[in-house]
Order: C-alpha cells, then sequence, then structure tokens
C-alpha cells in the first residue's frame, strides 16, 4: 500500500489535516480510501496537496467519501456534461459588494450548504480551476471548537434553540451576521433569478446545537438564509438569534485556504461553517465542486418542526 504523507493543518487549528501522496494509481486501493475517510471523520477539514489538477481526478477523490448529488441550486450553477457530479461556480459577471469601503467580487458570508432544505449533504469538494492572483481565499470555521469556547451560558442557551432557514435569505436579503459595512453594488443575473425563484421554498429547520457520535457537541448556526428561532418567531427570537451569531463571531477562529491550482479540500458539511472571502473584481475566479450525499437526521420542515411522530406518518 502506498504511503501517504498526513500532517495536521497548521499549529493553530485543533481540527483539519494535509495530505501529499493520493494519485490515480491508488485512489481506488481500498485501505487507502478507508484511511483517508478516519482522517476526515475525526479532523472535519481535509487540505489534499500535489493532486493532479483534472476534472477525473476529483471524480474519484469525491468517491471515496461517497456518492455525489445535484448540488442544492443545481439550475443556477454549470453543471459539467461528462462528470454530471461536478459543477463550476464561476461566473463572468460576479456579484459585487462593498465592505469597509472596499469592492470585492464573490463575498460569500459564513454558512452550512443547504440549511434550507431538511436533508443536510454530508461534503463538498472544492478545486479551484481559476483563482485570482491575490484574495479568493476560502475559509473554514469548526463548529465543535466553537462550541467549546462559548460561554457556559451560552452553550445552555444555544442548545435550546432551533434557527429557521428561508433560501431567499442572501445577498440584500440576509438578515443576520452581515459585517456592518456591507453593502450591495452589483448583483449577477444568476442570483437574481436565483432570489425569484426561493419565494416559494418552504423553510427548513435545524438545532443551533448537535452531538456527534463521539460525543462532541457542534454549534451549528449558518448567519447566511437565517430567518429566526424556531417557536420564538419575532422581535425577541431575533435579537436572541442575532446576539447568538455574535458571541459565534467572538470565538471564531476559522483556517483560510490560499488556493493552488494542485489543491482539493473537502470539508464536513455536518460540523463545519465555510465562506468565500472575495476578491478583486477585475479577475476571474472559477470553483470546480463536487457534493457528497447524506443527511444527519435532524432537520425537518418548519411546518413539521416539534410535531410528534404519529402526526407525521
Amino acid at each position: 500500500m502506498a504511503q501517504l504523507d498526513i500532517r495536521p493543518l497548521g499549529e493553530d487549528y485543533p481540527f483539519g489535516s494535509r495530505i501529499r501522496g493520493v494519485t490515480s494509481a491508488n485512489v481506488a486501493d481500498e485501505a487507502i480510501r478507508g484511511q483517508l475517510r478516519d482522517v476526515f471523520e475525526d479532523r472535519g477539514v481535509i487540505v489534499f496537496e500535489d493532486m493532479e489538477p483534472s476534472e477525473d481526478m476529483q471524480i474519484a477523490l469525491s468517491g471515496v467519501f461517497g456518492p455525489s448529488q445535484d448540488y442544492a441550486i443545481k439550475d443556477f450553477s454549470i453543471e459539467n456534461k461528462k462528470h454530471p457530479g461536478l459543477i463550476s461556480l464561476g461566473t463572468k459577471r460576479p456579484d459585487i459588494v462593498e465592505i469597509d469601503g472596499r469592492q470585492i467580487a464573490g463575498y460569500v458570508g459564513w454558512h452550512f450548504d443547504a440549511c434550507y432544505v431538511p436533508k443536510l449533504n454530508r461534503a463538498g469538494l472544492l478545486r479551484m480551476e481559476v483563482n485570482a492572483p491575490q484574495d479568493g481565499m476560502t475559509g473554514f470555521a469548526d463548529g465543535v471548537e466553537m462550541y467549546k469556547l462559548l460561554p457556559p451560558e451560552w452553550q445552555a442557551k444555544a442548545e435550546a434553540l432551533s434557527v429557521i432557514y428561508y433560501q431567499r435569505n442572501m445577498f440584500h436579503h440576509q438578515r443576520f451576521g452581515l459585517p456592518r459595512s456591507w453593502k450591495l453594488i452589483q448583483l449577477e443575473e444568476t442570483s437574481t433569478g436565483l432570489l425569484e425563484a426561493s419565494i416559494q421554498v418552504p423553510r427548513s429547520v435545524h438545532p443551533a446545537v448537535w452531538t456527534r457520535a463521539n460525543g462532541d457537541k457542534v454549534l451549528h448556526v449558518s448567519p447566511w438564509q437565517a430567518d429566526g428561532l424556531a417557536g420564538q418567531e419575532g422581535p425577541d427570537g431575533d435579537a436572541l438569534l442575532a446576539e447568538l451569531i455574535q458571541q459565534m463571531y467572538a470565538v471564531i477562529r476559522p483556517y483560510w485556504h490560499d488556493w493552488k491550482s494542485t489543491d482539493m479540500v473537502i470539508w464536513d458539511n455536518w460540523r463545519f461553517l465555510h465562506a468565500a472571502g472575495g476578491h478583486d473584481p477585475r479577475y476571474d475566479r472559477n470553483p470546480l465542486r463536487t457534493t457528497i450525499q447524506g443527511d444527519y437526521g435532524l432537520g425537518s420542515l418548519l411546518e413539521e418542526w416539534n410535531k410528534p411522530a404519529d402526526a407525521l406518518a
């Protein structure tokens, strides 16, 4: 069996790993695959370095962790005809926002994927086909670490809360957690269409804290697309959710990945938040992504939330 080079993500991070040595020749080896899955389950984020920068390699690596599924916003992304599970998230006319007086393209705040549907995909895997010459980094924040760093009183408060998510709450409709200086400059056509299509999408609910099989508690709150607290909709509930998000921001210690063309990165969507830091609008950026099937079984539609099981049968 080929020897993999497995290292911590960095001395400042209690999560994540870096791995070298995965190739097209050994990625089908079941011993290698099992080793990669074990690291993923334990560390939550893996940066694969010195990878063959090809679609075939990305699809092969993604398959180690499970079958692919359609991206949640499938109709508003560019799907690869050769590899249906691979999509392009790039655009020729990107969204542009202003933060602290600086205009940036491609900014997406902290979130977990598909929070607005009950069934959460297991993971995402990214490769940067085209990146801006500076910035364009992707951030990853561990919900296990964030829970541990919350003040005890906020741990207890968060454990009692469930958050409502609405697909339309993005861009200038985002209700919680935006930087104070955030300003929309340009919304591209695809994003406008996505907002319009989202109006009729029902809202979903996910717990603010959940517990992994190993006993770790995960703070799992997505400011992007949050719409309030289940059972506490209104000003008081909104204020409580806004304060919880600020408490989360006070303890968040993310890893920001500066992309190389030979990198691939996978993250645990049930455990991590991620974000796109944005880049100079003069430059192109094109992430290629696969989405890996799964469900942690704790989400629901708002209309079904807190109903007894026999009422849903």
